[in-house]
């Protein structure tokens, strides 16, 4: 068995598969929620989590956070440690194969509590570009602003929220449209806030501000890299792109600068994923 643990800011994932080759079906997932410090506990937390006996693994590789603390070996078997931003676009664009089997390049934007982008090409992966804006920013401002840290909580509010009741448009700016974007586009994010007489704001308008403004952020931030290095699809993976309200803004930018772009099957694996693949590659066959 192969186990790929990423130990992210925020949570903890791992997968295990027979084979890096295997199906989605044929893995196991896991998330830990909350920040979990590399040391062996955590590391057989994650397999009991994932019903893998430590004598099973082949090969365990991490990476993400601090995961240089772990020893190359652990009880006897080898911990490979992956690159955060290699393993994240390794695995990024492994998973969108799935969608793509003929895909070998892609701009992999990760997710996570910040943005990182970088160019996959083959086995090849450099970083272009990035954003401290990503799901901790959405969840930090979501606390200030509404009390909660939830994503599931803040997901479901901005979903019946409107951000145009805390946003400015670009009819409201300027007039109408500027060049391909039309005038409801946004043209400032929280921008209404300093017009209003009272500040008697919904939760629910709160939330789809914010995640208006990350997922914006982040979007156009890959748009750009993308652009830069001329390779599209955009494969968007991380925990940040599991909610449905970002993914309907990223879909929004994207249609906006006519930018192809890929949200694969479990996007908050990508890194665990990729950091295995990167262990089974150094395997002898």
């Amino acid at each position: 068995m192969y186990v790929g643990i990423d130990f992210g800011l925020s949570n903890l994932d791992a997968v295990a598969m027979p084979a890096p080759s295997a199906p989605l079906h044929e893995w196991r997932t896991v998330t830990l929620r909350g920040r979990h410090m590399p040391n062996e506990a955590t590391v057989r937390a994650a397999l009991e989590a994932l019903a893998v006996e430590w004598s099973e693994a082949r090969i365990i590789a991490v990476t993400g956070g601090q995961h240089r603390m772990l020893p190359g070996v652990l009880r006897g078997t080898v911990l490979f440690k992956a690159n955060e931003l290699e393993a994240a676009g390794r695995g990024g664009l492994h998973l969108a194969r799935s969608a793509r089997p003929s895909l070998e390049a892609a701009t992999v934007a990760s997710c996570g509590s910040g943005t990182a982008v970088v160019a996959v090409r083959g086995r090849s992966v450099s970083h272009v570009s990035g954003s401290a804006v990503g799901g901790g920013t959405l969840l930090g401002l979501s606390r200030l602003l509404i009390g909660s840290t939830d994503p599931h909580e803040v997901d479901m509010l901005a979903r019946q929220g409107n951000p145009n009741a805390i946003d400015l448009s670009l009819r409201d700016a300027v007039g109408g449209a500027i060049g391909r974007l039309p005038a409801e586009a946004t043209a400032v994010n929280f921008g209404r806030v300093p017009l209003l007489e009272r500040l008697e704001l919904a939760h629910a308008d709160l939330a789809a501000a914010i995640v208006t403004m990350v997922a914006q952020v982040v979007g156009v931030t890959a748009v750009s890299a993308a652009r830069a290095e001329s390779l599209f699809p955009i494969v968007f993976v991380g925990h940040l792109v599991d909610m449905i309200s970002v993914r309907r803004v990223l879909e929004e930018v994207a249609q906006l600068y006519d930018a192809g772009m890929l949200i694969p099957e479990l996007p908050g694996y990508a890194t665990a994923v990729g950091a295995l693949l990167l262990a089974a590659e150094g395997l002898p066959r």
